[in-house]
């Protein structure tokens, strides 16, 4: 669908977009079933970066992240080649940052942070198990757990994925999820797929451990046995960066440098905006590794 280039209003940055990630947000907004929606027609895209082409606020010609401030949910997002964003929606990155990178490193990264010391306040010598150890936040989460000093274990749901859990983690599979299989019982979930797995996932931690709770990829819903669930005196933690993005924004900058240095990393698959589709379907059918790009240059 075409559409004219947004005219530059107050208070607002007009981008041209180079990137935009596609994520697993943004296909609950597509599916419809995400908590908060957008008048139809409306532009997905959660995330972008591109260069300001006109802003009262913003350096023109720069490098910019777009997020939050309601894109690409009750506002057109970043699937576009132009976005007219608000002021505040609008971040800096350093210069020469990858567009694909500078688009995509904030949500993971945040999520990874938050869930280990805001939310899980994870302690040098812990045991952490981290499900979808393969996926962005996955595996920026077994990064960022044994940079605080955790013994990690990751899990994957499928054979191709274990070469794909980051360094040190132990990789096993989700189909093969025991007290045997992890090395004995952890102090920490974090699960970013829910579902089955998370189900699976509970049984490992000792009692007064705790399971951040990022996401369900595997399944919205699961249940537990309450008696069971008492006994076991585990606690179970959301782990929502909506919330928590302002608090964890300094830290993040921080790991933005590690990544760009490849002192941590990201993988990233790069599509081009006629490969939509094929990208959706990688995301969809758990096929992806890392996070999915649109190339939009």
């Amino acid at each position: 669908m075409e559409r004219p280039v947004p005219e530059p209003t107050p208070g607002h940055t007009l981008v041209r977009l180079s990137a935009a990630s596609v994520s697993h947000l943004d296909l609950n907004v597509v599916d419809g079933k995400f908590g908060i929606l957008p008048d139809l027609p409306s532009i997905p895209g959660t995330g972008g970066s591109g260069i300001v082409l006109a802003s009262d606020t913003h350096p023109e010609g720069s490098l910019v992240h777009l997020r939050g401030k309601a894109l690409g949910l009750r506002r057109d997002g970043c699937w576009a080649e132009h976005a007219l964003v608000p002021d505040g929606a609008v971040e800096a990155v350093p210069e020469g940052t990858d567009p694909a990178l500078a688009c995509s490193y904030f949500s993971p990264a945040g999520t990874a942070w938050a869930a280990i010391h805001s939310v899980a306040a994870v302690q040098p010598g812990e045991r952490v198990l981290v499900t979808g150890a393969a996926g962005a936040v996955g595996a920026l989460t077994v990064q960022v757990a044994a940079r605080a000093g955790a013994e990690v274990v990751g899990v994957v749901g499928r054979r191709a994925k274990l070469a794909h859990v980051p360094a040190p983690a132990k990789a096993v599979l989700a189909d093969d999820l025991s007290e045997e299989a992890v090395g004995g019982l952890v102090d920490v979930v974090i699960d970013t797929v829910g579902g089955p797995v998370l189900r699976d996932a509970l049984p490992l931690v000792r009692p007064r451990g705790r399971v951040g709770l990022v996401g369900y990829t595997a399944g919205r819903e699961f249940t537990v046995d309450l008696a069971d669930f008492l006994l076991a005196d585990v606690a179970l933690l959301p782990v929502n960066l909506m919330t928590r993005g302002k608090e964890v924004a300094a830290d993040v900058k921080r790991l933005l440098a590690d990544l760009s240095a490849g002192e941590l990393t990201l993988s990233i698959e790069r599509y081009g905006l006629e490969d939509l589709a094929e990208a959706v379907r990688r995301l969809r059918t758990g096929e992806a590794v890392g996070k999915v790009v649109l190339d939009l240059t």
